[in-house]
């Protein structure tokens, strides 16, 4: 723990916990940060003006990043016949109907994105309970209940990040990994940060974006100059 305390406090080294920085200049300072044995990843946290327990003020959607996460995704996918098919095809680590389901109902859920055909949400209905709490729920808004399965998939593994605003207004997301360029980085906080910005619900009143900071795993977090974004909102 000791070790960690020092490494921490050398990480935070020409930070001023106090200012905010250009996003150019963030993203240098978290890279440079980055020191861990493996491939840190890259997160943003947002402070948003809205209270997302009113229907009108809450933020979800999807955004494929330019780069990519840097991250492999396990996908699921519940079809039959032909569309089954398309899924295994398109690379879906798990293909399947009633028997899917059942794994799911035992606890057994091994993936971090799910798909459906409409066909299929009777069965996935079911689930809600047990999808819903971990974001996991089929939603035809976010694209993955569809019949077009190949793209969704496809989607799903190439970059593609779902972003929901939680409690308080806060929205956290993985936006690359350490081991990427800085251009990369700032191609993808861009990206993302422009679909939260057109994600505003109308709901919202006053300043829409507040408050956003950068992290790597283990380093410290630093506050990002929202004018530096060329979000709008």
């Amino acid at each position: 723990m000791a070790g960690k305390g020092k490494r921490m406090s050398k990480a935070r080294e020409g930070i001023d916990v106090n200012a905010v920085y250009a996003l150019e200049d963030a993203v240098k300072m978290i890279k440079e940060r980055a020191v861990a044995k493996f491939d840190e990843s890259i997160e943003i946290a947002m402070n948003l003006g809205v209270d997302p327990r009113h229907a009108d003020q809450n933020v979800r959607n999807v955004v494929v990043l330019p780069n990519g996460t840097g991250r492999s995704v396990r996908v699921a996918v519940f079809a039959k016949g032909d569309k089954a098919e398309e899924a295994q095809g398109a690379g879906a680590d798990l293909v399947g109907a009633d028997d899917l389901a059942e794994k799911v109902t035992s606890g057994q859920i091994e993936f971090e994105r799910c798909i459906a055909t409409p066909d299929m949400m009777p069965v996935v209905g079911k689930l809600g309970k047990i999808l819903g709490p971990r974001g996991l729920m089929p939603n035809p808004k976010l694209g993955t209940v569809t019949n077009d399965v190949a793209e969704a998939v496809q989607a799903a593994k190439g970059g593609q990040v779902q972003f929901r605003a939680e409690k308080a207004g806060i929205l956290h997301a993985g936006v690359g990994k350490a081991s990427f360029s800085e251009a990369a980085l700032l191609e993808n906080v861009k990206a993302f940060v422009d679909a939260v910005s057109r994600a505003k619900p109308s709901g919202a009143k006053g300043t829409y974006i507040k408050k956003v900071t950068l992290s790597s795993t283990m380093g410290p977090s630093v506050k990002v100059d929202v004018a530096s974004l060329s979000a709008r909102g």
